[in-house]
């Protein structure tokens, strides 16, 4: 499996630690998909806001109906998420 090196919340400072700590409030920890960005905090905060808006804007489908084809998605991408 390949290695990236991440910024741990207990060495993040400034912005980077912001995003971070942010994470952690929203999902109860710091998920690999949000470290692998921290090394870039401002796309770290562009992903999560645009995910924000996918699952959580306006849609004709329901917020299941998202969560559902992320699944489905992740599973045929065989993503362990």
């Amino acid at each position: 499996m390949p290695w990236i090196r991440t910024i741990g919340l207990d060495e993040a400072t400034g912005y980077l630690k912001q995003q971070l700590e942010a994470a952690v409030k929203r999902a109860g920890r710091i998920w690999n998909i949000v470290g692998i960005m921290s090394l870039n905090p401002r796309v770290l905060r562009t992903s999560m806001d645009f995910y924000a808006a996918v699952m959580y804007g306006g849609s004709p489908l329901s917020r299941g109906q998202r969560e559902l084809l992320a699944v489905v998605v992740s599973r045929v991408n065989h993503c362990r998420y």
